[in-house]
């Protein structure tokens, strides 16, 4: 809902065990990513998306946002450049062959940074989303500053700019999921490790970006799973426990998130944790 939950760095040689990225875009496509449609839906409501909304999506993920975005009339463009493999579920999503010339011609999705999405054929866009929420991951906020100050130029000037982020911790069950990954990183606990969300994290992106604020909100996202393999699943598939699994192995990661979630797990075997996020509405100048 994405960047579900922060955005996915790709692992370093030397740093991390070979995963099967392929396998955890699925994980992430068919599990995770719908857990922010709250917060798609609250936002496309309040900026009244439609017909005449020219939308960049950035850290698009496998496209959940931008199908949502594109079934109210949006023309939408996506744009992902840590997953190729989620990039590719989102081709698969928005670019059917089964669509028409138009609704094609309608939608464009980009392997890299904003600037490979700039079209002087293209008019400017009315409406900058990123989705993938941060306040998560330590320095998770650092390469989202350039990613907008490449975005804005392809923006009309007052168009809006999206930011999401994580609630406060005690208002997010999965904040105490998460500490797994911390602290069995303990070792690597600098970039990329968990650390609970500040009060105006995205305030301060918006700032570092010369964005001005213009509104917020906070949206209930419940995360919501089958059963726990399937919460196991959709955790590991955001890359919050790749330092993890680098620093011990991935039967210990495993063992210890397993563990974790069992005070959400109901009677019936489903896994539910209630859940807050915050959006940031800023303006281009």
């Amino acid at each position: 809902m994405t960047p579900t939950l922060v955005r996915q760095h790709r692992p370093h040689a030397g740093t991390t065990p070979p995963v099967d990225l392929c396998a955890r875009a699925r994980d992430w496509s068919e599990i995770q990513e719908r857990m922010l449609v709250p917060l798609y839906e609250t936002v496309y409501e309040r900026l009244e998306v439609g017909p005449g909304t020219r939308m960049l999506g950035l850290g698009c993920g496998s496209g959940l946002a931008l199908v949502m975005a594109a079934s109210r009339g949006a023309a939408v463009t996506g744009v992902e450049s840590s997953s190729p493999e989620r990039l590719a579920l989102a081709r698969q999503r928005l670019l059917p062959e089964g669509w028409d010339t138009r609704a094609r011609a309608d939608t464009r999705l980009v392997d890299g940074s904003p600037r490979d999405a700039a079209d002087a054929q293209e008019p400017a866009c009315t409406l900058v989303t990123a989705f993938e929420p941060i306040g998560c991951l330590a320095g998770d906020s650092e390469g989202l500053g350039e990613t907008l100050a490449d975005a804005t130029p392809l923006a009309e000037r007052g168009a809006p700019v999206v930011l999401a982020g994580w609630g406060p911790p005690e208002r997010c069950a999965t904040s105490s999921v998460l500490r797994v990954a911390t602290k069995l990183a303990d070792p690597l606990r600098s970039t990329g490790s968990w650390r609970p969300a500040r009060r105006d994290d995205l305030e301060e992106v918006a700032q570092r970006a010369g964005l001005r604020p213009d509104g917020s909100g906070r949206v209930a996202c419940p995360f919501g799973y089958a059963d726990v393999d399937s919460a196991v699943r959709g955790l590991l598939s955001t890359g919050l426990f790749d330092a993890a699994i680098s620093a011990t192995d991935q039967v210990q990661v495993d063992k210890e998130l397993t563990e974790a979630l069992h005070p959400h797990l109901r009677q019936d075997g489903t896994v539910w944790m209630p859940n807050v996020f915050r959006y940031l509405i800023a303006r281009v100048p």
